[in-house]
């Protein structure tokens, strides 16, 4: 499947309906769960930004220690929610917006809800094993965890996705890893390959090997575990509201 189709050309516009090719029709449509999962990032961003970045993420950052030596489990979820500086936000936003829509293009939204809440809990958990003082924060481990899925997706459905399309993806695979290399200070790197090698290996196992077996289907178990994912994480972010606000007062 190429994507260039989406897009009208000048000529196609002149067409009557009998002659326009039906794949022009085709578009991306609103991604809801993208849109939910972001409206959550949007409103834990909001509680920072009333409380302050340093102790709003004082109260509900992926703290290791915490997490090991407190019992404050609830951190490898509210770690995910909250961000440390407003461009941190906006570019996790933009990212997650741009691969969720092409995500719940090719797939559905139940898989991206499970993928993005696997890659961010992945994503901590080796963050915890190989920096385990360094508290974290942030939902890029879930958002890569999208573009690892898009990458089997481009090389599983390769007759039926433009070379271009796998090229973009794997330039923006490695632009992530040596963005991540140049800014290892700052950048949680194991929380991104956690995240991209649980996309990846979902998407190996969910996508069909059979290539006329369409991916987007979904039964009552994935959907059913797309909302629990949903849940999860719209839960994890009310609570971090919460403890957001109880910190401040």
């Amino acid at each position: 499947m190429s994507l260039e189709y989406v897009e009208k050309t000048e000529a196609e516009t002149d067409l009557s309906d009998d002659q326009k090719d039906p794949q022009a029709e085709v578009g991306f449509g609103t991604p809801r769960y993208t849109c939910v999962l972001i409206g959550c990032l949007f409103l834990v961003f909001l509680a920072q930004m009333y409380a302050g970045f340093d102790r709003s993420n004082y109260s509900v950052a992926f703290d290791k220690n915490a997490f090991r030596y407190g019992d404050e489990y609830w951190r490898i979820l509210t770690g995910m929610t909250a961000h440390g500086f407003l461009l941190h936000f906006l570019l996790n936003s933009y990212a997650f917006f741009s691969f969720g829509r092409l995500f719940e293009f090719l797939s559905s939204g139940s898989h991206l809800a499970i993928v993005f809440l696997l890659g961010g809990i992945t994503g901590n958990i080796l963050s915890l094993i190989f920096l385990p003082d360094v508290p974290s924060v942030g939902a890029s481990g879930g958002i890569i965890a999208l573009v690892g899925y898009l990458a089997v997706y481009a090389f599983r459905r390769r007759q039926f996705v433009s070379p271009q399309f796998r090229k973009s993806l794997m330039m923006n695979i490695g632009f992530i890893l040596v963005f991540g290399l140049v800014l290892y200070n700052v950048v949680d790197n194991y929380g991104h390959i956690g995240g991209l090698l649980a996309g990846a290996v979902y998407a190996f196992f969910q996508i069909p090997s059979d290539v006329y077996k369409d991916p987007r289907e979904t039964g009552p178990v994935a959907q059913g575990a797309g909302m629990a994912s949903l849940g999860v994480f719209i839960a994890a972010s009310l609570l971090s509201v919460y403890l957001i606000f109880t910190a401040t007062n």
